[in-house]
């Protein structure tokens, strides 16, 4: 019974997600607006409608708005410029070429974005039939369809919250992150020759593909908070987010320079380790208490899609804290050596400003910093852009706290 009950669970969970979800909605939109084309247009296969509903009807609610207005813009634009061109001159290769390069001009003065292309295909489409005027209508018609079918499906089926999978990225970003920090404390321990301690350089450069992914995934999931009825603290998810990649970003670039500064002590010391027994075991421990930091540090942030970001913040100061420690003894370590090698100076003591740049940027203070720093500029942003709404605002504010306060005299009064 357990062995059947689990590939339906499986199965259920799979049909929560947002990309079977998305799925099923675009596939719905454009069925629908077909049948609705069928009723009023006069075209026997109005497959624009169908058509337009599949690009419109997006993975969220604000791309949706924003691409069902340029695609009608495209598709009007090109049937405008089909009509009067065939008012004018027939369909030569000189027309063909006049009316291409006049759409695809038009296609950027009315801002059709990424539908440019769209508006010489519209005008090419109704231009190369004999029934100019009647077509051209029948397609603005079934564009209008399709796109008003794909703006209502999203609006009475809310497109999914993408969070889930940002967050799921973040998280595998500081998890390789982790594992990196991983690997360079077990080759600690051992002879780091120039050939492992660039490998571990290379492991640290294509962090920065995984940052580009996980960029894609939060802006999608940026999209999806913007004017969804299911989310109330949209800018507040938002800006989580994105200050928390960008700590990330910030840390991965240094490890990156730490793995520089590495290799480069390795090319000093060929076939041997690169420190003494008691500061590798330093280093060891700095190392491996930031790879739990990292890990922390991204269940914080994703913590509204987690129950447990008391848990990570506490083990995340903790960490931190000992790794605090663990640097302070690196710290005297590192300077009995410099005093041993004076030429090392450099190296050593660019790995301890590598490692405080990453305590700090991990600093549960410093991120309830960025948070709010991030938050004001969008509060003057917002007050710069729209000064009337702010106006409007601020005085039903004021006529609210007046009108309470003159409840509150009448009930002593009373």
């Amino acid at each position: 019974m357990t062995l059947a009950i689990t590939p339906l669970r499986r199965l259920a969970h799979r049909s929560r997600e947002p990309a079977v979800v998305q799925a099923i909605r675009s596939t719905a939109a454009a069925v629908v607006s077909y049948v609705v084309a069928l009723a009023v247009s006069d075209e026997p296969a109005p497959l624009t409608a169908p058509l337009t509903a599949l690009l419109v009807v997006q993975v969220t609610l604000y791309t949706t708005l924003t691409t069902g207005i340029r695609r009608v813009n495209s598709v009007v634009a090109g049937v405008l410029i089909a009509i009067g061109f065939s008012a004018l001159v027939g369909l030569t290769w000189w027309s063909l070429g006049l009316i291409i390069l006049a759409s695809l001009v038009i296609g950027r003065v009315v801002r059709a974005g990424e539908f440019v292309p769209e508006v010489a295909i519209s005008a090419m489409l109704v231009l190369g039939v004999t029934r100019v005027a009647d077509t051209a209508w029948d397609r603005v018609l079934e564009t209008l369809i399709g796109a008003a079918v794909g703006l209502l499906f999203n609006v009475l089926f809310v497109p999914p919250v993408w969070i889930r999978p940002a967050s799921d990225a973040i998280t595998g970003l500081a998890a390789g992150m982790s594992t990196l920090l991983t690997h360079i404390c077990a080759e600690l321990g051992g002879p780091t020759t120039v050939e492992k301690a660039a490998a571990r350089l290379h492991e640290a450069r294509r962090l920065d593909n995984d940052i580009a992914l996980v960029d894609a995934a939060l802006r999608q999931a940026e999209d999806s908070l913007r004017l969804n009825p299911r989310v109330r603290e949209g800018l507040l998810f938002r800006l989580v987010l994105r200050t928390g990649l960008d700590t990330l970003e910030i840390c991965a670039v240094v490890l990156r320079v730490s793995c520089r500064t590495l290799t480069d002590l390795a090319k000093t010391r060929p076939a041997d380790t690169l420190f003494p027994p008691l500061v590798t075991q330093a280093l060891q421990e700095l190392y491996g208490h930031l790879a739990i930091a990292m890990e922390s540090f991204a269940e914080l942030i994703t913590a509204q899609v987690s129950a447990n970001a008391e848990e990570a913040e506490g083990r995340l100061t903790r960490e931190l804290e000992i790794a605090r420690m663990s640097r302070d003894r690196l710290a005297v370590l590192l300077l009995e050596r410099v005093r041993a090698e004076p030429g090392m100076w450099q190296l050593y003591g660019a790995l301890l400003a590598e490692a405080d740049r990453v305590l700090d940027e991990l600093g549960v203070d410093k991120r309830s910093q960025r948070l709010m720093e991030e938050l004001d500029q969008h509060s003057r942003l917002r007050l710069e852009r729209y000064p009337r709404w702010h106006r409007l605002t601020r005085r039903l504010r004021s006529l609210r706290s007046g009108r309470g306060r003159s409840r509150d005299r009448d009930q002593v009064s009373e």
